[in-house]
């Protein structure tokens, strides 16, 4: 019998952390939220590029992906342990740009080492160590998550029984790069970049906005850009479009609760994903997995096409691939769960995988 369901959201010290660069970060904290029976399989959630731990979240504050994880919902937290990390480089309590090196004494800053998306999940396996997890059930995730995903089911193909990448290719395509290098040259162009050195009440506001701005135009459709404002004027008095007035508003939020530093760590990490390489290709690496695949396109995503996803999940062992029809492009793994969710949670109710 399950112990009770329980909550926890706090930060753990995992010690010193050796990068795929060779560097070496001094007792790398991370943070995290546990729900769910303490005695239950394991789920692991990993977060998007802007997200948190905060995946489940509480009743008065729902975390990000609370349409999912929820008592009796798709990923059942009365019946699994549901753990997510704030990734390496994040701003939302874990290792970062804005912490302090212990070398010195100064905050990171732009000298933050650069991360890959293999020091990210070799970090969470520590985490996992500490709390003296050894297998997972399944590791779900999506966009920046679901990369976390594919190399979780590589670097370490005996730990979990099922993988779960959401909107992810097995690479970063050169167009999604062009894409994170407008947004990386709007913050590093910003009067207030100050190579990175810039201070809380003189920050580059702007350009972490522009790039904000432009994430948000790939993150959705044409389609749904187009039937959500129907060229509709704002209701302000700077005779501008609504969609203008959107746009602006992302830019704002995000500004108020992300760091910019942070944002290009993560954006280069990002760059760097491709399970491929050092393994002979992307199809060698996936031929390598041993956990039972299950993969998510979204159609008229712009950067992660279902197509390609598709084709990574035809390389595995054992996989299947869902493409879900929807007007909200790559953003669809975040929205209309009702469309897709009910295929998780018949994979996760499929029998235990015997080694």
């Amino acid at each position: 019998m399950k112990t009770a369901q329980s909550y926890y959201a706090g930060k753990i010290n995992i010690g010193d952390v050796k990068l795929e660069s060779g560097e070496c970060l001094s007792g790398v904290e991370v943070a995290y939220e546990r729900s769910g029976p303490s005695d239950a399989e394991t789920v692991l959630i990993c977060h998007a590029l802007t997200g948190d731990q905060f995946a489940k979240g509480t009743a008065s504050e729902p975390g990000w992906w609370s349409g999912l994880l929820q008592s009796g919902g798709y990923v059942d937290t009365s019946t699994y342990q549901v753990i997510a990390c704030n990734v390496l480089g994040g701003c939302n309590g874990t290792t970062s740009s804005l912490s302090r090196n212990a070398v010195n004494d100064q905050v990171y800053a732009a000298d933050f080492p650069q991360i890959t998306i293999r020091d990210m999940v070799n970090v969470q396996r520590l985490v996992l160590d500490k709390l003296k997890i050894t297998h997972l059930r399944a590791v779900i995730g999506g966009s920046l998550g679901g990369m976390q995903v594919l190399e979780w089911g590589i670097m370490y193909p005996e730990f979990m029984d099922v993988l779960i990448p959401l909107a992810a290719t097995p690479y970063v395509s050169d167009y999604a790069m062009a894409y994170n290098h407008i947004a990386k040259s709007a913050i590093i162009s910003d009067p207030d970049w100050n190579n990175g050195k810039y201070t809380a009440d003189k920050k580059p506001a702007a350009g972490l906005a522009i790039a904000r701005m432009i994430g948000m135009i790939t993150y959705r459709s044409d389609h749904q850009y187009n039937e959500r404002f129907r060229r509709a004027a704002s209701s302000g008095t700077n005779s501008e479009f609504e969609v203008e007035s959107y746009l602006n508003h992302q830019g704002e939020k995000l500004v108020s609760r992300f760091d910019a530093n942070c944002y290009l760590t993560l954006l280069q990490a990002m760059n760097s994903h491709d399970i491929g390489r050092g393994r002979g290709g992307w199809k060698a690496a996936a031929s390598k997995v041993k956990a039972s695949v299950l993969t998510f396109g979204f159609s008229r995503d712009l950067l992660f096409p279902s197509e390609d996803i598709a084709a990574f999940t035809a390389e595995v062992p054992e996989g299947r691939h869902v493409c879900v029809d929807t007007i909200y492009g790559h953003d669809g793994f975040l929205l209309e769960f009702e469309k897709w969710g009910h295929h998780i949670r018949e994979v996760l109710q499929q029998p235990m995988k015997i080694s």
